[in-house]
């Protein structure tokens, strides 16, 4: 098991924050086939080998993803895209 944990910081309002936030898992269940779901500020998102959370707190969002055996072998790409697409969903130019 391989985990990934990715924390941005924002100065977004909690919509803004939420939106962005959908925004980055509508990008990780088209990529990876992922089922997403909201739980009040925590967005809930798994399939097979992958779990994982986004949780939004005040002016940060924490993304927490644990990898299977089989998806270990490309946490780091997994790591990149995902911390690339949070900054620029959560601190716009």
């Amino acid at each position: 098991m391989s985990e990934i944990s990715i924390v941005q910081e924002h100065s977004l309002s909690p919509e803004q924050a939420r939106s962005a936030a959908q925004q980055v898992a509508q990008r990780m269940a088209a990529e990876y086939g992922l089922a997403c779901q909201w739980d009040g500020d925590v967005l809930r998102f798994e399939r097979s080998g992958v779990e994982g959370a986004l949780t939004l707190e005040g002016q940060r969002a924490a993304m927490r993803i644990r990898l299977g055996f089989f998806m270990a072998a490309f946490a780091s790409a997994i790591e990149a895209k995902v911390a690339e697409k949070m900054r620029k969903v959560f601190v716009p130019a």
